[in-house]
């Protein structure tokens, strides 16, 4: 998989991002949502690599050629979420639609005062799961983040509900097994996305959405080495104010064999990828990353 994403600049200013925030609210999502359509136009128009990988992607999840419209509703989805992300961040969750799928499975998982790796993507959005555990306080949960892309959004996001940002583990710290091993003990519930390969991690190959591709490791071998159950965990933009939760268990247990390790790392993520293409095509528009997913340029 390309790594080309940690190398993507930021778009916007902090400037803009505080504008979009004053917006969001002081003047209320109605009129927020109204101003998305232009934003989405400009970016729909100026961001040519984006819109070339996004109509790759959609090749892909639709099974079809996709056309501008759909190129439009991809992009506009995703500064929905964006836009939504300061209402869940600062835990105005009454203004959503939150159907859960798989909620006992979670509950009963917090309940049980055992930790666990929630193994979600960048598919939909994770605030939402990450303000629900929030509000409703069952369910301890802390972020394993790369905090230095997209700095100056992070910071900004972070700065809305101070709680929250309390709850991110750093990635690449020299303590971050450590307060992950810690988190896991006290029973918290680890948030990792296992769709973007940093740079240096450990990959291995897969076939994502029927093209070749490499998912990183770290996840399935994060559980392993602590062994915790992983739940999936997909946080679906429905259109308007609604959002779908999917929970689904992936290993009780995950052992691996020395002798073997690599391949049984490979049959584990296998079996994330499968999952997360399942869900890529039941809401193909929910995809972010807006990049070359799969190195196809200059092939």
């Amino acid at each position: 998989m390309s790594q080309q994403w940690a190398r993507l600049p930021e778009r916007g200013n902090p400037l803009a991002l505080r504008l979009i925030c004053w917006i969001a609210l002081h003047v209320g999502r109605s009129a927020g949502r109204v101003l998305l359509y232009p934003i989405t136009l400009y970016f729909l128009v100026t961001a040519t690599a984006a819109r070339r990988s996004s109509r790759r992607y959609l090749r892909r999840a639709l099974g079809r050629e996709p056309g501008w419209r759909d190129l439009f509703r991809h992009i506009h989805c995703f500064a929905a979420t964006i836009l939504d992300r300061v209402y869940f961040l600062t835990g105005r969750l009454e203004q959503f639609e939150i159907e859960i799928f798989g909620g006992q499975r979670i509950l009963d998982q917090a309940a049980s005062g055992r930790g666990c790796i929630l193994l979600g993507s960048h598919l939909g959005s994770f605030d939402a799961l990450r303000a629900l555990g929030v509000s409703l306080r069952q369910l301890p949960i802390k972020i394993l983040m790369n905090t230095t892309h997209n700095r100056a959004m992070t910071q900004l996001l972070d700065a809305l509900n101070p709680t929250l940002a309390q709850t991110i583990i750093p990635i690449g710290t020299p303590d971050t097994l450590l307060k992950v091993q810690e988190s896991l003990e006290q029973g918290d519930m680890i948030g990792a996305l296992g769709d973007r390969v940093a740079r240096g991690e450990k990959a291995v190959p897969c076939r994502f959405l029927d093209q070749e591709t490499a998912l990183p490791i770290g996840p399935i071998l994060l559980a392993a080495l602590m062994n915790c159950p992983v739940i999936l965990c997909f946080g679906l933009y429905r259109g308007g104010n609604r959002y779908d939760i999917h929970f689904e268990p992936l290993a009780e247990h995950i052992v691996l064999d020395r002798r073997q390790r690599r391949e049984q790392l490979g049959v584990w993520v296998q079996r994330y990828a499968d999952r997360l293409a399942h869900y890529a095509r039941l809401a193909p528009y929910n995809w972010f990353n807006f990049y070359d997913y799969w190195e196809e340029e200059g092939s």
